[in-house]
C-alpha cells in the first residue's frame, strides 16, 4: 500500500518537475524515522536552511534541449546545523541544468537528529531516484551525489556506507541499491579524527562526547573500499574551515583501493566559495569538473 501511494505521489508531483518550477517531492511519505515533536518549525532564511523535520527532494530539470540522462543528488554543506540551499544547491542544481542534468537539492535531517538520520535521507534519496528513473526520465545508472563541506561528509558517507544497515529502515524499498555511480566533493568534511577534523561537523552528527566506534565509522577516509564510486574532490589551501587534509585524506584512500580518483587543490578560495568569481583558478572548478563528468561518459546523451 505504502509503494502504491509512493508512486502516486511521483505521478502526480512529476508534471510539476518538468514545468519550469522546480518540484518538491517528500522523501519520506511513509513517516519520517525517529520522527520528533516539538522541534518548531523548519527555519529559512537568506538562502539557507535549519531545523528541519521533513526531509525533501527539489528536483530541478535540465535544460530542454540537451537532457542526457544523468541526475545528481545535491547535499548543500552547513556543518550539519544548516545548509546553505542557495549557494551549494539550487545554484549548482542550475549549473548542471545547462549540462543536461537532472537535479535533485537534497534536504535532509541536521543536529536535532544527528546521526544515522542524514545517512538514512542521502541514500533513500539515491534508492527513491533510481527506483523512479524511468518517472524522471534519468538513468538507474547515472545517479551521482555532489555534497559540499559537511554535505561532502554526507555524500562521502553514502559513496562509502551504502550498504550499511544504519541506512535501511525496513521499507520495501530498501532493496534497491543505495549505491551512488559518482560521487563530487566540494571541500568536503572527511576525518572525524584530528588533526584535520572539522569539529563543529562532528559535535553536530556525533554529540559532544563521541565513541570511538562511531568516530572510526564517520572517518570516511577509513570506509573507502574497491565498491567505493569514482570522485572528483575539489578544495583549497586557503579554506581554513576544513583543511585541504581532509580531501588528500580521501584521495589517498581511493588510490589505494584503486577507486578512479580526481583532485583538484587550489591556492585560493576560502570554505563555502560556491561558484564565486574572482578567486583565480579557483574558480574555474566548474570547466573542470564538466570536462570530468565528460570524460566519464555521463555528459554523453541517452541512446
Amino acid at each position: 500500500m505504502k509503494q502504491t501511494a509512493l508512486a502516486l505521489l511521483f505521478a502526480a508531483a512529476l508534471p510539476l518537475a518538468q514545468a519550469q518550477a522546480p518540484s518538491v517531492l517528500p522523501l519520506w511519505p511513509e513517516g519520517v524515522p525517529g520522527a520528533k515533536t516539538g522541534l518548531g518549525p523548519e527555519r529559512n532564511d537568506k538562502g539557507s536552511t535549519s531545523n528541519v523535520s521533513e526531509p525533501t527532494l527539489t528536483v530541478f530539470r535540465p535544460a530542454v534541449d540537451r537532457p542526457n540522462g544523468t541526475a545528481v543528488i545535491i547535499a548543500p554543506g552547513g556543518g550539519y546545523v544548516m545548509q546553505a540551499t542557495a549557494r551549494e544547491g539550487e545554484q549548482y542544481a542550475n549549473w548542471l541544468s545547462t549540462l543536461g542534468v537532472t537535479s535533485f537539492v537534497l534536504k535532509y535531517r541536521l543536529a536535532e537528529f544527528g546521526h544515522p538520520a542524514p545517512l538514512q535521507d542521502v541514500l533513500r534519496a539515491v534508492r527513491l531516484v533510481r527506483e523512479h528513473a524511468a518517472e524522471l526520465h534519468v538513468r538507474p545508472d547515472r545517479i551521482g551525489v555532489m555534497g559540499s563541506s559537511a554535505g561532502g561528509h554526507l555524500v562521502a558517507s553514502a559513496g562509502t556506507l551504502f550498504d550499511s544497515p544504519l541506512g535501511r529502515t525496513g521499507a520495501a524499498i530498501d532493496k534497491v541499491s543505495a549505491r551512488p555511480d559518482f560521487l563530487m566533493l566540494m571541500y568536503p568534511v572527511i576525518t572525524m579524527e584530528e588533526p584535520a577534523v572539522h569539529k563543529g561537523s562532528r559535535k553536530a552528527l556525533l554529540g559532544a562526547n563521541p565513541s570511538a566506534e562511531a568516530i572510526q565509522l564517520m572517518s570516511l577516509e577509513k570506509q573507502v573500499t574497491s565498491r567505493t564510486p569514482p570522485t572528483l574532490l575539489i578544495h583549497t589551501q586557503e579554506d581554513q574551515a576544513v583543511p585541504v587534509e581532509n580531501s588528500i585524506l580521501f584521495y589517498q584512500a581511493l588510490t589505494r583501493a584503486k577507486v578512479p580518483a580526481e583532485m583538484y587543490l587550489f591556492e585560493h578560495g576560502s570554505h563555502g566559495m560556491g561558484m564565486r568569481a574572482g578567486l583565480g583558478t579557483a574558480s574555474m572548478w566548474p570547466r573542470r569538473a564538466e570536462e570530468w563528468l565528460k570524460d566519464r561518459g555521463l555528459l554523453d546523451p541517452v541512446k
